[in-house]
Formats: structure tokens, C-alpha cells, sequence
């Protein structure tokens, strides 16, 4: 299937974008919830996660097999139907995560935790270690399954898709959330 290439948002658009918030993509029950640091500009433009070009999370969604697949950003609806669901630690779109305060993380970790509490997803999968830390106090949290969940959901820290992030190719990203992916077939049989 041929995807009609996105248009790209002006830098008007762009500019408009800053300090704004797009709605999760989320329900309760959902199998995982993927929560990204925050939107950026390109996101908070279309109204779409991850939709930056060379943003890696879709892609990597696919290879682990947890959609069919590629989905487009403009599809980001389709997750609920598959289970998955997107959030953020913190709502406030910026250029660059560098952009956002300590308070701004710490806030978005206690508003993350409350709002898993409230959807009960099987796994929260936060994508980006720098933001797992900072929002959640632990300072040497790895990359995988953490010891310490929110209510009877788990928490994994996997790899920020983003294309900045030159420490992981997709394949790396892929094969992390597949590690995800696996662990949760496998507990749903047991």
C-alpha cells in the first residue's frame, strides 16, 4: 500500500505549535500505553504523535509486531483497536526536550502515574530513559522492565524513537519494544 506523502507543516505552523498539547491517544484496559517524553513542534502542528519525519516510533512499532503494518502518524487512531494507546510525560510541546524544566518532569510523572492508575493498561512502556529518570526520581533506571510498577500496571523503560537518538539504529528500538511485546504474550498464557 502506497501512503500519500504527508504535508509538511509551514514554519508559521511550526511557530504556532510551541507550548501547546495534542489529546492522548488512550482508553482504559488498553494492553500497552506508549508514553513519549513530550511533543514536538511537527506533533503539536498535525495534531499527531511521533510525526515528525525520521521519527523512528512507527517503524519500530511494526518490526516488533505489534501492529500489522506500518502505520502512519495520521493513523495513530488504529492503536486503539490493536490495544496500544500514546501519551506523554509532559504535554507541553516544545523544539526540544532540553526545553522543558525539572518541575516540568516531576509534574508529568505524578500527573503519568495518576492517569495509569485511572486506565489500568497492561504496560506502560515510557520511551526515553533522560525522562524516565528526571519524572520518576530514579536516577539509574535502565533500559527494560523496572522493578517498581504503578498499581498493577508495569513499567518498562524502552528507547526514545526519535531520530536524534544516535545510542539505538530501529532495529535496536524494534528488538527493545519486541522484548515488550513477547513478555506480555507470554504472561497472557500463563
Amino acid at each position: 500500500m502506497t501512503r500519500t506523502p504527508r504535508p509538511r507543516p509551514t514554519p508559521e505552523q511550526l511557530a504556532a505549535a510551541q507550548d501547546t498539547t495534542i489529546p492522548d491517544v488512550s482508553g482504559p484496559g488498553l494492553t500497552v500505553l506508549f508514553c513519549g517524553i513530550n511533543p514536538g513542534l511537527w506533533s503539536g502542528a498535525t495534531g499527531h504523535h511521533f510525526a515528525r519525519p525520521g521519527n523512528r516510533f512507527w517503524p519500530a512499532l511494526h518490526r516488533s509486531g505489534f501492529t500489522p503494518r506500518q502505520l502512519g502518524p495520521e493513523e495513530q487512531d488504529e492503536l486503539l483497536a490493536l490495544g496500544l494507546g500514546i501519551t506523554n510525560v509532559v504535554a507541553r510541546t516544545t523544539a526540544k526536550a532540553a526545553e522543558l524544566t525539572a518541575e516540568e518532569y516531576r509534574a508529568g510523572g505524578e500527573a503519568l502515574a495518576a492517569r495509569v492508575r485511572r486506565l489500568r493498561p497492561r504496560a506502560l512502556a515510557v520511551l526515553g530513559i533522560g525522562a524516565y529518570r528526571a519524572a520518576f526520581g530514579r536516577p539509574k533506571a535502565a533500559v527494560g522492565r523496572q522493578p517498581e510498577g504503578i498499581g498493577d500496571t508495569e513499567v518498562w523503560l524502552l528507547p526514545n524513537p526519535s531520530g536524534l537518538n544516535a545510542h539505538y539504529t530501529l532495529d535496536g528500538i524494534a528488538a527493545e519494544f519486541r522484548t515488550l511485546r513477547e513478555h506480555l504474550a507470554a504472561s497472557a498464557v500463563e
